[in-house]
């Protein structure tokens, strides 16, 4: 595929330019599956005067797409800030790559992990092509001659290739959303923390993102996905760490964890809990009056 020529405003050269400190960071070396990206150590963290998180622990680790899930509220959003160190703990540690997430300079994270947030704005007319290529950011200094290819193959994944010319302020909701997430594909970084990657988007774009996250893992990457949606979190997920008022209910293989009466306590609604007839995965529904 060959894809449309980059203004010559393009976000890739700016950021080597006015980032000094990218001169020296340098790329990850290659993990292991089962080494632990990111950890949350005992961590305590407090937004306006509340504590949202209280003595949380989650491990991320290569090879495994980890779902965190919970009611509103519950601070999964708050606790994926903090594995991305854009979110610093009142009180524990944050461990990246086993070194504390403050010992990290911006451009050593940015090779080391990458992250979706719950909505993407832009107040420029970038192009499709454009914004997926700003996921290369972090590599412009490092001339790996692999720009090109990381966009076409995570446009291709996330099938927004297509419109690659089109103006990202021109796409639908659920558009923009897909190509936020080859964004974050692109910039091929070994840790993908994603925040509701799945909100915007019809069933099958739910399906394609969670296959895509799988297959990460499978490759050896570490996937940490906030899910509200617990019969996806249920069929792709290799653990699910279970958040109330802002502590882990439960971490460990859906078909452990999620349990009826946990699940009903949790989100304070009675749930049922069966295997697929098929696959053995576990079903969640709400329980309905006949």
């Amino acid at each position: 595929m060959r894809l449309p020529q980059l203004r010559p405003l393009s976000p890739l050269k700016p950021f080597s330019r006015l980032n000094p400190l990218s001169l020296r960071s340098t790329p990850p070396p290659p993990t292991a599956v089962g080494d632990t990206l990111a950890e949350a150590e005992d961590i305590h963290v407090t937004l306006g005067g509340l504590e949202v998180l209280s003595g949380v622990h989650v491990t991320a680790r290569a090879g495994e797409v980890l779902a965190l899930v919970g009611p509103n509220g519950a601070g999964k959003s708050t606790l994926l800030g903090a594995l991305a160190a854009d979110v610093r703990p009142s009180a524990g540690v944050v461990r990246i790559h086993g070194r504390p997430a403050d010992d990290w300079t911006p451009p050593e994270l940015a090779l080391r992990r990458a992250v979706l947030p719950q909505s993407a704005a832009l107040s420029f007319p970038f192009t499709v092509a454009e914004v997926v290529a700003m996921g290369r950011a972090p590599w412009a200094h490092l001339d790996t001659g692999s720009d090109d290819g990381a966009v076409a193959e995570a446009m291709a994944a996330t099938e927004v290739t297509a419109f690659a010319a089109r103006p990202f302020s021109a796409l639908s909701g659920g558009e923009r959303a897909r190509v936020a997430f080859a964004r974050v594909l692109a910039q091929r970084a070994p840790l993908l923390l994603l925040d509701e990657p799945t909100a915007a988007l019809d069933l099958r774009h739910q399906e394609l993102v969670l296959r895509v996250c799988r297959a990460r893992a499978e490759a050896g990457d570490a996937v940490v996905v906030v899910l509200h949606d617990l019969g996806l979190a249920a069929a792709y997920a290799h653990r699910a760490a279970i958040l109330c008022a802002g502590r882990v209910s439960a971490d460990g293989p859906p078909a452990e964890v999620f349990e009826d009466e946990l699940l009903s306590e949790v989100y304070r609604q009675p749930v049922e809990v069966f295997p697929h007839p098929r696959t053995g995965a576990p079903l969640i529904t709400p329980k309905r009056a006949p």
